[in-house]
């Protein structure tokens, strides 16, 4: 049990504070994450409701990529694919020019991609459940279209799309272990390392478990209160 302490231990002799940093990491990347997926959703399921259907294509061509394609895969797309492209193009103008893509940023925009084309099916549901007479209305009394959606449409769409989203961003929130294949010191990547050099496999891995857990059931406990403050703020109304 001493021995145990003393791996978890914060200082020079424990791992405390090298996993600690990781959760950071995870919990920072999660966050980034978030609003960038959400906001390019929110505007791929606008494009699936587009009257035009070159606009629709394009947004059902998107969904259909990022939903088929596996997390993993996308991840190195972005990462690899996307370093390589940019080392070509810079090359064009300066032979000698060296780019590297940012490990944290490029899991970011592949999480995000991932994460807003389900985040895109959430909203449309969501559209889809609103009568359309709620538009039809709007448009009586006089709203233009930019208020139809600020004051009528997006508050009832919050109420409606929160229990998938919040389905989505526990799903976010372990996907984050992926970006420890290329080089981000996650959770994931930190309990790794200590337990190749302690030869404690079972209970660094261990530990990463519980983070994982309790991350996901402190996200839970902020979800419900955030879904009972929307039912008490009238947004259903």
């Amino acid at each position: 049990m001493e021995r145990v302490l003393t791996l978890l231990s914060f200082g020079p002799e424990g791992w405390g504070d090298d996993i600690a940093a990781g959760v950071v990491v995870t919990v920072s990347l999660a966050l980034a994450t978030l609003p960038l997926g959400l906001v390019i959703g929110f505007l791929i399921a606008l494009g699936k409701r587009s009257s035009d259907r070159y606009l629709r294509l394009a947004a059902n061509i998107y969904t259909t990529l990022f939903r088929g394609l596996p997390e993993l895969l996308t991840l190195f797309l972005v990462f690899y694919g996307v370093q390589i492209g940019l080392q070509r193009l810079l090359h064009l103008f300066d032979p000698t020019a060296n780019i590297e893509v940012n490990a944290f940023v490029a899991g970011m925009v592949a999480l995000g991609a991932v994460f807003s084309s389900y985040a895109s099916e959430v909203f449309l549901a969501a559209f889809r459940a609103i009568p359309q007479g709620q538009y039809e209305g709007s448009i009586a009394v006089g709203l233009s279209s930019l208020q139809t959606m600020r004051l009528i449409i997006l508050p009832q769409l919050v109420r409606l799309a929160l229990p998938g989203l919040s389905n989505l961003w526990l799903i976010l929130l372990k996907d984050t272990a992926l970006v420890s294949v290329i080089g981000l010191a996650d959770i994931l990547r930190q309990s790794g390392i200590a337990a190749r050099v302690t030869k404690e496999a079972f209970l660094f891995f261990g530990i990463a478990c519980l983070i994982y857990l309790v991350l996901a059931m402190l996200s839970s406990i902020v979800l419900n209160a955030i879904e009972r403050w929307t039912e008490r703020s009238g947004v259903s109304r």
